[in-house]
């Protein structure tokens, strides 16, 4: 007779600082980090949020301030920014982050429902928060905030 073991789920943060808020965002939602943020090219007309577009290996990849789009102050561009380059839908965006963290690995029964602001943030734009020992950690949504 098998023995069943009960396993808790576990999820796994890159996690990330939008000014002074830490956020999180799955793992498995990333497609990889970068330092590409000065070779943006300008869009005309497109919304204040978007930096512009980079040309990462051939795919054109729109990026996008997500301080600014949080209604935060926009990202200060210096040598810790970081590009996170996440899939939505099935396209590759951009967002530019002022310093990545770390990983985060957790049981996803410790994730909390978000609370109606954090740091300033509208609630909508999380998923849940994590509090840890030291922080606690708002879990963005990426369909939410980079919806147009």
């Amino acid at each position: 007779m098998e023995k069943k073991t009960a396993r808790n789920d576990r999820t796994e943060l890159i996690t990330f600082y939008i000014g002074n808020i830490l956020c999180g965002i799955p793992i498995t939602e990333i497609q990889e980090i970068n330092k590409q943020i000065g070779n943006l090219t300008p869009v005309p007309k497109a919304p204040e949020y978007v930096a512009g577009v980079l040309n990462l290996r051939g795919m054109i990849v729109t990026i996008m301030d997500i301080g600014k789009k949080l209604g935060l102050d926009p990202i200060t561009l210096d040598k810790k920014s970081r590009n996170v380059i996440v899939h939505y839908g099935d396209e590759l965006v951009g967002i530019l982050v002022d310093q990545v963290s770390e990983v985060i690995s957790s049981d996803t029964d410790e994730i909390e429902p978000a609370p109606a602001n954090l740091g300033g943030v509208q609630g909508d734009y999380f998923s849940g928060v994590l509090k840890t020992e030291k922080f606690l950690i708002g879990i963005l949504d990426i369909n939410k905030v980079l919806a147009p």
